[in-house]
Protein backbone atom coordinates (compact mmCIF):
# COMPACT_ATOMS: atom_id res chain seq x y z
CA UNK A 1 0.00 0.00 0.00
CA UNK A 2 1.31 3.33 -0.91
CA UNK A 3 2.74 5.46 2.57
CA UNK A 4 0.23 8.13 1.71
CA UNK A 5 -2.96 5.58 1.57
CA UNK A 6 -1.50 3.43 4.41
CA UNK A 7 -1.47 7.25 6.78
CA UNK A 8 -4.50 7.98 5.79
CA UNK A 9 -5.89 4.95 7.22
CA UNK A 10 -3.76 5.04 9.96
CA UNK A 11 -5.45 8.29 10.84
CA UNK A 12 -8.72 6.99 10.45
CA UNK A 13 -8.08 3.89 12.41
CA UNK A 14 -7.29 6.58 15.23
CA UNK A 15 -9.84 8.64 14.82
CA UNK A 16 -12.22 5.80 15.36
CA UNK A 17 -10.63 4.56 18.43
CA UNK A 18 -10.20 7.84 19.83
CA UNK A 19 -14.24 8.60 19.64
CA UNK A 20 -16.34 7.90 22.44
CA UNK A 21 -19.34 6.60 20.62
CA UNK A 22 -22.95 6.57 23.06
CA UNK A 23 -23.60 2.61 23.69
CA UNK A 24 -21.88 0.84 21.21
CA UNK A 25 -19.33 -0.23 23.82
CA UNK A 26 -22.17 -3.32 24.93
CA UNK A 27 -24.13 -3.88 21.37
CA UNK A 28 -21.01 -3.46 18.75
CA UNK A 29 -18.32 -6.54 20.46
CA UNK A 30 -21.05 -8.94 20.48
CA UNK A 31 -22.77 -7.85 17.28
CA UNK A 32 -18.72 -8.43 15.66
CA UNK A 33 -19.01 -11.99 17.63
CA UNK A 34 -22.48 -12.66 16.09
CA UNK A 35 -21.06 -12.71 12.63
CA UNK A 36 -17.83 -15.34 13.75
CA UNK A 37 -18.08 -17.80 11.09
CA UNK A 38 -20.94 -16.65 9.56
CA UNK A 39 -23.04 -17.32 12.19
CA UNK A 40 -25.70 -14.32 12.25
CA UNK A 41 -25.91 -14.88 8.31
CA UNK A 42 -26.80 -18.32 8.43
CA UNK A 43 -29.13 -17.88 10.94
CA UNK A 44 -30.93 -15.61 8.85
CA UNK A 45 -30.97 -17.53 5.97
CA UNK A 46 -32.34 -20.61 7.77
CA UNK A 47 -35.28 -18.26 9.04
CA UNK A 48 -35.91 -17.02 5.34
CA UNK A 49 -35.78 -20.39 4.30
CA UNK A 50 -38.19 -22.07 6.90
CA UNK A 51 -40.35 -18.61 6.88
CA UNK A 52 -42.60 -19.90 4.14
CA UNK A 53 -42.84 -16.69 2.30
CA UNK A 54 -45.45 -17.41 -0.46
CA UNK A 55 -43.98 -17.56 -3.81
CA UNK A 56 -40.56 -19.12 -2.65
CA UNK A 57 -38.81 -15.53 -2.74
CA UNK A 58 -37.27 -15.67 0.95
CA UNK A 59 -35.81 -18.64 0.45
CA UNK A 60 -33.88 -18.01 -2.97
CA UNK A 61 -32.79 -15.10 -1.43
CA UNK A 62 -31.68 -16.99 1.06
CA UNK A 63 -29.94 -19.27 -0.77
CA UNK A 64 -28.04 -15.98 -3.05
CA UNK A 65 -26.86 -14.76 0.52
CA UNK A 66 -25.89 -17.99 1.31
CA UNK A 67 -23.97 -18.43 -1.87
CA UNK A 68 -22.69 -15.02 -2.23
CA UNK A 69 -20.87 -15.86 1.38
CA UNK A 70 -19.40 -18.72 0.95
CA UNK A 71 -17.63 -17.82 -2.43
CA UNK A 72 -16.52 -14.68 -0.66
CA UNK A 73 -15.29 -16.08 2.83
CA UNK A 74 -13.49 -18.64 0.03
CA UNK A 75 -11.95 -15.67 -1.71
CA UNK A 76 -10.56 -13.90 1.70
CA UNK A 77 -9.83 -16.93 4.21
CA UNK A 78 -8.84 -19.36 0.81
CA UNK A 79 -6.39 -16.57 -1.19
CA UNK A 80 -6.71 -13.15 -0.05
CA UNK A 81 -5.59 -13.22 3.70
CA UNK A 82 -2.59 -14.71 2.82
CA UNK A 83 -1.21 -13.51 -0.47
CA UNK A 84 -1.09 -10.02 1.36
CA UNK A 85 -0.52 -10.99 5.15
CA UNK A 86 -0.94 -7.70 6.98
CA UNK A 87 -0.29 -7.52 10.67
CA UNK A 88 -3.50 -6.62 12.73
CA UNK A 89 -3.73 -3.27 13.87
CA UNK A 90 -1.69 -2.65 17.78
CA UNK A 91 -4.44 -2.43 20.60
CA UNK A 92 -3.08 0.76 22.76
CA UNK A 93 -5.42 3.48 21.34
CA UNK A 94 -8.27 0.98 21.68
CA UNK A 95 -10.24 1.06 25.05
CA UNK A 96 -10.15 -2.31 26.77
CA UNK A 97 -13.71 -2.76 26.45
CA UNK A 98 -14.65 -2.75 23.09
CA UNK A 99 -11.58 -5.77 22.44
CA UNK A 100 -12.94 -8.93 21.62
CA UNK A 101 -12.73 -11.72 23.87
CA UNK A 102 -11.41 -13.68 21.57
CA UNK A 103 -8.76 -11.94 19.08
CA UNK A 104 -7.92 -12.57 15.87
CA UNK A 105 -5.42 -15.04 14.60
CA UNK A 106 -5.34 -14.33 10.95
CA UNK A 107 -3.82 -11.82 8.95
CA UNK A 108 -5.71 -8.35 9.06
CA UNK A 109 -6.31 -7.66 4.97
CA UNK A 110 -9.01 -7.80 3.74
CA UNK A 111 -11.59 -8.10 6.45
CA UNK A 112 -13.52 -11.79 6.18
CA UNK A 113 -16.26 -10.37 8.66
CA UNK A 114 -17.00 -7.30 6.16
CA UNK A 115 -16.98 -9.60 3.13
CA UNK A 116 -19.38 -11.84 4.47
CA UNK A 117 -21.83 -9.35 5.63
CA UNK A 118 -21.31 -7.72 1.82
CA UNK A 119 -21.84 -10.68 0.17
CA UNK A 120 -25.09 -11.52 2.25
CA UNK A 121 -27.17 -8.39 1.97
CA UNK A 122 -26.23 -8.15 -1.78
CA UNK A 123 -26.86 -11.51 -2.71
CA UNK A 124 -30.59 -11.19 -0.66
CA UNK A 125 -30.74 -7.53 -2.81
CA UNK A 126 -30.37 -9.06 -5.85
CA UNK A 127 -33.47 -11.31 -5.31
CA UNK A 128 -35.83 -8.67 -2.54
CA UNK A 129 -34.52 -5.70 -2.79
CA UNK A 130 -36.81 -5.30 0.36
CA UNK A 131 -35.19 -7.88 1.85
CA UNK A 132 -31.12 -6.20 1.01
CA UNK A 133 -32.43 -2.72 2.41
CA UNK A 134 -33.40 -4.36 6.08
CA UNK A 135 -30.18 -6.18 6.07
CA UNK A 136 -27.54 -2.96 5.28
CA UNK A 137 -27.53 -1.10 7.99
CA UNK A 138 -27.33 -4.67 9.98
CA UNK A 139 -24.23 -5.83 7.50
CA UNK A 140 -22.72 -1.71 7.71
CA UNK A 141 -22.91 -2.34 11.74
CA UNK A 142 -20.95 -5.62 11.20
CA UNK A 143 -18.13 -3.91 9.06
CA UNK A 144 -17.59 -1.01 11.20
CA UNK A 145 -17.68 -3.15 14.20
CA UNK A 146 -14.12 -4.29 12.83
CA UNK A 147 -12.55 -1.47 13.14
CA UNK A 148 -14.85 -0.25 16.05
CA UNK A 149 -13.05 -3.11 18.14
CA UNK A 150 -9.57 -2.81 16.93
CA UNK A 151 -9.38 -5.94 14.33
CA UNK A 152 -8.70 -4.62 11.20
CA UNK A 153 -7.92 -0.97 9.43
CA UNK A 154 -10.29 0.27 7.66
CA UNK A 155 -9.24 -0.25 4.04
CA UNK A 156 -9.37 -3.87 5.13
CA UNK A 157 -12.62 -3.29 5.70
CA UNK A 158 -13.78 -1.53 2.66
CA UNK A 159 -11.55 -4.08 0.39
CA UNK A 160 -13.75 -6.95 2.32
CA UNK A 161 -16.90 -5.24 1.14
CA UNK A 162 -16.03 -4.93 -2.08
CA UNK A 163 -15.27 -8.62 -2.35
CA UNK A 164 -18.38 -9.39 -0.96
CA UNK A 165 -20.25 -7.62 -3.25
CA UNK A 166 -18.19 -8.80 -6.05
CA UNK A 167 -19.06 -12.26 -5.49
CA UNK A 168 -22.33 -11.89 -4.80
CA UNK A 169 -22.87 -10.84 -8.58
CA UNK A 170 -20.94 -13.42 -9.89
CA UNK A 171 -23.22 -15.99 -7.85
CA UNK A 172 -26.41 -14.93 -9.23
CA UNK A 173 -25.02 -15.47 -12.44
CA UNK A 174 -24.47 -19.01 -11.57
CA UNK A 175 -27.70 -19.42 -9.90
CA UNK A 176 -30.01 -17.47 -12.36
CA UNK A 177 -32.86 -19.89 -11.98
CA UNK A 178 -33.72 -21.59 -15.41
CA UNK A 179 -37.61 -21.59 -16.28
CA UNK A 180 -39.52 -25.08 -14.68
CA UNK A 181 -40.50 -27.46 -17.53
CA UNK A 182 -43.35 -28.95 -18.90
CA UNK A 183 -45.38 -31.54 -16.98
CA UNK A 184 -43.73 -34.53 -16.99
CA UNK A 185 -46.62 -36.75 -16.64
CA UNK A 186 -49.78 -37.08 -19.03
CA UNK A 187 -52.89 -34.98 -18.37
CA UNK A 188 -56.01 -36.56 -17.63
CA UNK A 189 -59.66 -35.80 -18.05
CA UNK A 190 -61.06 -32.91 -15.74
CA UNK A 191 -64.82 -31.13 -16.66
CA UNK A 192 -64.34 -27.72 -18.08
CA UNK A 193 -65.54 -24.90 -15.76
CA UNK A 194 -66.19 -22.07 -17.28
CA UNK A 195 -66.34 -18.71 -14.83
CA UNK A 196 -65.79 -21.35 -12.28
CA UNK A 197 -68.81 -23.24 -12.26
CA UNK A 198 -69.51 -26.27 -10.79
CA UNK A 199 -66.56 -24.70 -8.59
CA UNK A 200 -67.63 -25.32 -4.50
CA UNK A 201 -64.24 -23.59 -2.99
CA UNK A 202 -63.47 -23.04 1.01
CA UNK A 203 -61.72 -20.10 2.26
CA UNK A 204 -59.60 -20.09 5.43
CA UNK A 205 -59.15 -16.85 6.58
CA UNK A 206 -56.86 -17.35 8.93
CA UNK A 207 -54.32 -18.34 5.89
CA UNK A 208 -53.89 -14.51 4.76
CA UNK A 209 -56.12 -15.13 1.92
CA UNK A 210 -57.92 -12.09 1.07
CA UNK A 211 -56.42 -10.54 -1.78
CA UNK A 212 -56.59 -13.40 -3.81
CA UNK A 213 -60.29 -14.13 -2.99
CA UNK A 214 -61.29 -11.18 -3.96
CA UNK A 215 -59.17 -11.45 -7.82
CA UNK A 216 -60.46 -14.91 -8.30
CA UNK A 217 -64.21 -13.91 -6.94
CA UNK A 218 -64.10 -11.59 -10.09
CA UNK A 219 -62.40 -13.99 -12.35
CA UNK A 220 -64.75 -17.15 -11.69
CA UNK A 221 -68.58 -15.33 -11.08
CA UNK A 222 -70.09 -18.44 -11.47
CA UNK A 223 -68.18 -20.27 -8.65
CA UNK A 224 -69.73 -20.64 -4.66
CA UNK A 225 -67.36 -19.47 -2.27
CA UNK A 226 -67.98 -20.32 0.99
CA UNK A 227 -65.68 -18.64 3.80
CA UNK A 228 -65.42 -20.91 6.58
CA UNK A 229 -66.43 -19.84 10.02
CA UNK A 230 -64.75 -21.85 13.03
CA UNK A 231 -67.65 -21.33 15.30
CA UNK A 232 -70.07 -23.09 12.82
CA UNK A 233 -67.70 -26.24 12.82
CA UNK A 234 -64.41 -27.75 11.75
CA UNK A 235 -62.40 -27.44 8.75
CA UNK A 236 -62.79 -30.25 7.69
CA UNK A 237 -66.74 -30.68 7.74
CA UNK A 238 -66.95 -27.30 5.66
CA UNK A 239 -64.94 -29.32 2.98
CA UNK A 240 -66.56 -32.31 3.79
CA UNK A 241 -69.69 -30.35 2.97
CA UNK A 242 -68.10 -28.60 0.03
CA UNK A 243 -67.20 -31.91 -1.51
CA UNK A 244 -70.36 -33.45 -1.57
CA UNK A 245 -72.47 -30.34 -3.42
CA UNK A 246 -69.30 -30.35 -5.55
CA UNK A 247 -70.22 -33.78 -6.84
CA UNK A 248 -73.52 -33.24 -6.79
CA UNK A 249 -73.03 -30.28 -9.30
CA UNK A 250 -70.21 -32.27 -11.41
CA UNK A 251 -68.06 -29.89 -10.59
CA UNK A 252 -64.63 -29.92 -8.52
CA UNK A 253 -63.85 -28.81 -4.81
CA UNK A 254 -61.68 -25.51 -4.71
CA UNK A 255 -59.54 -24.89 -1.49
CA UNK A 256 -57.67 -20.93 -0.67
CA UNK A 257 -55.42 -21.81 1.77
CA UNK A 258 -52.45 -22.73 2.95
CA UNK A 259 -51.00 -26.34 2.41
CA UNK A 260 -52.21 -27.57 5.99
CA UNK A 261 -55.66 -26.76 4.03
CA UNK A 262 -54.86 -28.27 1.37
CA UNK A 263 -54.20 -31.01 3.25
CA UNK A 264 -57.36 -31.56 5.07
CA UNK A 265 -59.01 -31.18 1.47
CA UNK A 266 -57.13 -34.01 -0.61
CA UNK A 267 -58.78 -36.90 0.89
CA UNK A 268 -62.16 -35.97 1.32
CA UNK A 269 -61.86 -34.74 -2.54
CA UNK A 270 -60.82 -38.59 -2.99
CA UNK A 271 -63.32 -39.61 -0.59
CA UNK A 272 -66.00 -38.07 -3.16
CA UNK A 273 -65.22 -38.58 -6.59
CA UNK A 274 -64.48 -35.02 -7.48
CA UNK A 275 -61.48 -33.19 -8.60
CA UNK A 276 -59.79 -30.71 -6.66
CA UNK A 277 -58.55 -27.63 -8.01
CA UNK A 278 -55.77 -25.62 -5.67
CA UNK A 279 -56.02 -22.07 -5.25
CA UNK A 280 -53.58 -19.85 -4.44
CA UNK A 281 -53.33 -17.53 -1.95
CA UNK A 282 -52.41 -18.81 1.51
CA UNK A 283 -49.02 -18.59 3.71
CA UNK A 284 -47.19 -22.05 2.34
CA UNK A 285 -48.64 -22.89 -0.79
CA UNK A 286 -45.83 -25.87 -2.32
CA UNK A 287 -48.39 -27.23 -3.84
CA UNK A 288 -49.53 -24.91 -5.85
CA UNK A 289 -46.07 -23.85 -6.65
CA UNK A 290 -45.70 -27.84 -8.07
CA UNK A 291 -48.87 -27.50 -10.02
CA UNK A 292 -47.62 -24.40 -11.59
CA UNK A 293 -50.24 -22.07 -9.62
CA UNK A 294 -48.39 -18.70 -9.22
CA UNK A 295 -50.98 -16.19 -9.64
CA UNK A 296 -54.94 -16.55 -9.61
CA UNK A 297 -55.15 -16.44 -13.16
CA UNK A 298 -53.17 -19.91 -13.16
CA UNK A 299 -55.87 -21.50 -11.40
CA UNK A 300 -58.16 -19.88 -13.68
CA UNK A 301 -56.97 -20.91 -16.86
CA UNK A 302 -56.61 -24.67 -15.81
CA UNK A 303 -60.43 -24.39 -14.96
CA UNK A 304 -61.48 -22.80 -17.87
CA UNK A 305 -59.74 -25.10 -20.41
CA UNK A 306 -60.03 -28.57 -18.09
CA UNK A 307 -56.91 -29.20 -17.74
CA UNK A 308 -55.44 -31.64 -15.16
CA UNK A 309 -53.50 -34.08 -13.60
CA UNK A 310 -52.80 -37.05 -11.54
CA UNK A 311 -51.49 -36.10 -7.71
CA UNK A 312 -50.32 -38.97 -5.58
CA UNK A 313 -52.07 -38.78 -2.29
CA UNK A 314 -49.30 -40.16 0.40
CA UNK A 315 -50.34 -41.48 3.88
CA UNK A 316 -48.99 -42.24 7.56
CA UNK A 317 -50.70 -44.79 9.35
CA UNK A 318 -50.27 -46.18 12.86
CA UNK A 319 -48.86 -49.75 13.35
CA UNK A 320 -49.28 -51.07 10.15
CA UNK A 321 -47.37 -53.04 7.72
CA UNK A 322 -46.64 -52.74 4.16
CA UNK A 323 -49.77 -51.90 2.64
CA UNK A 324 -51.56 -51.53 5.67
CA UNK A 325 -52.43 -55.09 5.84
CA UNK A 326 -51.23 -55.77 9.75
CA UNK A 327 -53.83 -56.45 12.19
CA UNK A 328 -53.66 -53.23 14.44
CA UNK A 329 -53.35 -51.06 11.95
CA UNK A 330 -55.22 -47.44 12.59
CA UNK A 331 -55.31 -44.10 10.49
CA UNK A 332 -53.13 -41.31 11.48
CA UNK A 333 -53.16 -38.85 8.53
CA UNK A 334 -52.50 -37.80 4.76
CA UNK A 335 -49.63 -35.74 3.31
CA UNK A 336 -49.67 -34.19 0.01
CA UNK A 337 -46.17 -32.40 0.41
CA UNK A 338 -44.09 -33.94 3.16
CA UNK A 339 -43.70 -35.30 6.37
CA UNK A 340 -40.82 -35.45 8.81
CA UNK A 341 -39.99 -36.68 12.22
CA UNK A 342 -37.45 -35.29 14.66
CA UNK A 343 -35.86 -31.90 14.76
CA UNK A 344 -38.30 -30.06 12.02
CA UNK A 345 -41.41 -30.59 13.99
CA UNK A 346 -40.16 -28.85 17.03
CA UNK A 347 -39.14 -26.15 14.56
CA UNK A 348 -42.38 -26.41 13.53
CA UNK A 349 -44.15 -25.97 16.81
CA UNK A 350 -41.90 -23.07 18.07
CA UNK A 351 -42.22 -21.17 14.65
CA UNK A 352 -45.72 -21.15 15.11
CA UNK A 353 -45.82 -20.44 18.97
CA UNK A 354 -44.35 -17.14 17.81
CA UNK A 355 -45.29 -16.41 14.27
CA UNK A 356 -48.20 -14.36 15.51
CA UNK A 357 -46.62 -12.09 18.27
CA UNK A 358 -43.44 -11.54 16.06
CA UNK A 359 -44.11 -12.52 12.81
CA UNK A 360 -42.66 -14.85 10.28
CA UNK A 361 -39.05 -14.33 9.70
CA UNK A 362 -38.53 -13.25 13.33
CA UNK A 363 -40.53 -16.72 14.63
CA UNK A 364 -38.31 -18.73 12.30
CA UNK A 365 -34.85 -17.62 13.24
CA UNK A 366 -36.03 -17.86 17.35
CA UNK A 367 -37.03 -21.62 16.00
CA UNK A 368 -33.69 -22.38 14.51
CA UNK A 369 -31.80 -20.97 17.24
CA UNK A 370 -34.25 -22.67 20.14
CA UNK A 371 -34.25 -26.21 18.21
CA UNK A 372 -31.03 -26.32 17.27
CA UNK A 373 -29.20 -25.33 20.62
CA UNK A 374 -31.32 -27.82 22.40
CA UNK A 375 -32.81 -30.61 20.31
CA UNK A 376 -31.15 -34.22 20.17
CA UNK A 377 -31.39 -37.06 18.03
CA UNK A 378 -34.34 -39.31 17.86
CA UNK A 379 -33.59 -42.86 18.06
CA UNK A 380 -35.82 -44.77 15.38
CA UNK A 381 -35.56 -48.38 13.37
CA UNK A 382 -36.34 -47.48 9.87
CA UNK A 383 -37.06 -50.57 7.46
CA UNK A 384 -35.37 -52.99 10.24
CA UNK A 385 -32.35 -50.72 10.84
CA UNK A 386 -31.63 -48.94 14.11
CA UNK A 387 -30.47 -45.09 13.39
CA UNK A 388 -29.78 -41.91 15.32
CA UNK A 389 -31.41 -39.39 13.23
CA UNK A 390 -31.80 -35.64 13.62
CA UNK A 391 -34.41 -35.45 11.00
CA UNK A 392 -36.34 -38.11 9.29
CA UNK A 393 -37.82 -36.43 5.86
CA UNK A 394 -40.36 -38.04 3.33
CA UNK A 395 -41.55 -35.90 0.26
CA UNK A 396 -44.84 -37.02 -1.49
CA UNK A 397 -42.89 -37.67 -4.80
CA UNK A 398 -39.60 -37.00 -6.52
CA UNK A 399 -38.18 -33.43 -5.16
CA UNK A 400 -35.12 -31.86 -7.64
CA UNK A 401 -33.71 -28.69 -8.01
CA UNK A 402 -33.66 -26.39 -10.85
CA UNK A 403 -30.59 -24.30 -10.66
CA UNK A 404 -30.09 -24.03 -6.93
CA UNK A 405 -33.98 -22.62 -6.25
CA UNK A 406 -36.81 -23.93 -4.11
CA UNK A 407 -36.72 -27.92 -4.55
CA UNK A 408 -40.14 -29.01 -7.31
CA UNK A 409 -41.57 -32.11 -8.11
CA UNK A 410 -41.92 -32.76 -12.14
CA UNK A 411 -43.96 -35.71 -11.88
CA UNK A 412 -46.67 -35.54 -8.86
CA UNK A 413 -47.86 -39.28 -9.14
CA UNK A 414 -44.47 -41.29 -9.37
CA UNK A 415 -45.71 -43.49 -6.77
CA UNK A 416 -42.63 -43.01 -4.45
CA UNK A 417 -41.42 -41.28 -1.15
CA UNK A 418 -38.30 -39.38 -1.60
CA UNK A 419 -37.05 -39.73 1.97
CA UNK A 420 -34.20 -38.32 3.35
CA UNK A 421 -32.27 -38.88 6.32
CA UNK A 422 -30.05 -36.58 8.47
CA UNK A 423 -27.89 -38.84 10.85
CA UNK A 424 -26.83 -38.17 14.45
CA UNK A 425 -22.76 -37.73 15.16
CA UNK A 426 -20.44 -34.99 15.78
CA UNK A 427 -20.97 -31.44 14.05
CA UNK A 428 -24.41 -33.02 12.58
CA UNK A 429 -25.97 -29.84 13.92
CA UNK A 430 -23.86 -27.48 12.13
CA UNK A 431 -24.08 -29.52 8.85
CA UNK A 432 -28.04 -29.68 9.27
CA UNK A 433 -28.63 -25.96 9.13
CA UNK A 434 -26.00 -25.01 6.64
CA UNK A 435 -27.90 -27.90 4.44
CA UNK A 436 -30.90 -26.36 5.35
CA UNK A 437 -30.06 -22.48 4.24
CA UNK A 438 -28.62 -23.52 0.94
CA UNK A 439 -30.90 -26.06 0.46
CA UNK A 440 -28.35 -28.72 -0.86
CA UNK A 441 -28.49 -31.28 1.93
CA UNK A 442 -26.89 -33.90 -0.42
CA UNK A 443 -23.93 -32.53 0.06
CA UNK A 444 -23.67 -33.40 3.43
CA UNK A 445 -22.12 -36.75 4.91
CA UNK A 446 -24.29 -36.91 7.41
CA UNK A 447 -27.45 -37.00 4.84
CA UNK A 448 -28.68 -40.43 3.37
CA UNK A 449 -31.55 -40.91 0.28
CA UNK A 450 -33.78 -42.99 -1.05
CA UNK A 451 -36.75 -43.15 -2.88
CA UNK A 452 -39.24 -46.07 -1.62
CA UNK A 453 -42.90 -47.40 -2.48
CA UNK A 454 -43.59 -47.36 1.70
CA UNK A 455 -41.25 -46.65 4.93
CA UNK A 456 -41.85 -48.50 8.12
CA UNK A 457 -41.02 -46.70 11.32
CA UNK A 458 -40.96 -48.31 14.32
CA UNK A 459 -39.47 -47.78 18.25
CA UNK A 460 -40.68 -44.03 18.24
CA UNK A 461 -39.87 -42.59 21.37
CA UNK A 462 -43.26 -41.27 23.31
CA UNK A 463 -43.60 -37.85 22.94
CA UNK A 464 -41.81 -37.59 19.31
CA UNK A 465 -43.45 -34.52 17.10
CA UNK A 466 -44.33 -35.69 13.82
CA UNK A 467 -44.65 -32.73 11.04
CA UNK A 468 -46.96 -32.84 7.64
CA UNK A 469 -47.78 -30.35 5.25
CA UNK A 470 -46.82 -27.37 7.86
CA UNK A 471 -48.94 -29.23 10.54
CA UNK A 472 -47.97 -31.35 13.69
CA UNK A 473 -49.36 -33.67 15.98
CA UNK A 474 -48.02 -35.87 18.22
CA UNK A 475 -45.87 -39.03 16.37
CA UNK A 476 -47.51 -42.78 17.48
CA UNK A 477 -44.85 -45.09 18.47
CA UNK A 478 -44.74 -47.20 15.17
CA UNK A 479 -45.93 -45.77 11.46
CA UNK A 480 -46.01 -46.83 8.09
CA UNK A 481 -45.81 -44.52 5.15
CA UNK A 482 -47.12 -45.30 1.99
CA UNK A 483 -49.47 -44.46 -0.74
CA UNK A 484 -53.38 -44.22 -1.07
CA UNK A 485 -54.62 -46.47 -4.21
CA UNK A 486 -56.37 -43.91 -6.41
CA UNK A 487 -54.70 -41.07 -7.30
CA UNK A 488 -56.42 -37.50 -7.11
CA UNK A 489 -57.11 -35.30 -9.96
CA UNK A 490 -56.13 -31.75 -9.63
CA UNK A 491 -56.21 -28.55 -11.91
CA UNK A 492 -53.23 -27.72 -13.30
CA UNK A 493 -52.55 -25.29 -16.27
CA UNK A 494 -50.48 -26.02 -19.20
CA UNK A 495 -47.56 -23.84 -20.42
CA UNK A 496 -48.05 -20.75 -22.21
CA UNK A 497 -47.00 -20.58 -25.79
Amino acid sequence: MPARLRRLDHALFAAVAGRHWPGAERILPRLSHSADHGRLWLALAAGAALSGRPGGRARRAALRGVAALGAASATVNGFAKWSFGRSRPVLDAVPAVRHLRRPPVTTSFPSGHSASAAAFATGVALESRGGGTALAPLAAAVAFSRVYTGAHYPSDVLAGAAIGVGAAVVTRRLLAPRPLPAPSQPTVPAPRLPGGRGLVAVVNPVAGTSESLHVLRTDLPRAEFLVWDRAAGSLEQALDEAARRAADAGGALGVLGGDGTVNTAAPLALRHGVPLAVLPGGTFNHLALDLGIVEPADACRALESGDAVAVDLARFTSGAGPGGRAGGAGHAGHFVNTFSLGVYGELVEVRERWRGRIGAWPAAVLAAAVVLRHARPVELTVNGRRRSVWLLFAGNCAYTSFGGATPRRPDLADGRLDTHIIHGGRWARLRLLLATAVGLPHRSPVHAAARVPWLRITGIPPGTVCAFDGETAPAPTELLLDKEEWRLTVYRPLPLG
